[in-house]
């Protein structure tokens, strides 16, 4: 694959993460810092993210889960996405963009 045509997916990919919000916080959840990793596999389109929450016990976890895997597979280019709950290390507010931070009144 092209190095642009990659780029262009991994660029879409963000693009999409960032329409992504936790119900209950007005940000969306790239910008909270809840993306830890994103793997896109060009040879076979595959798509592997780990992501957090703000809270282990957030009940609206599989539905913000779900809807990040839902998103992500209609990018043209991405076969397959294999979202990944985890928690460590645990998030913070240090995590957040500095947009996020200004957005919720951290500035």
């Amino acid at each position: 694959m092209e190095e642009n045509k990659k780029l262009a997916i991994e660029e879409k990919i963000v693009e999409v993460l960032k329409t992504v919000y936790d119900p209950e916080i007005p940000v969306n959840i790239y910008d909270l810092g809840l993306i830890y990793k994103v793997d896109y596999h060009e040879e076979d389109g595959t798509l592997d993210v780990d992501m957090t929450l703000t809270a282990p016990g957030c009940p609206l976890a599989d539905y913000i889960v779900e809807d990040v895997r839902q998103k992500l597979v209609v990018i043209d280019g991405v076969t397959s996405a294999v979202v990944n709950l985890v928690f460590e290390p645990e998030w913070t507010q240090d995590m957040m963009s500095e947009e996020a931070k200004a957005d919720l009144g951290f500035l």
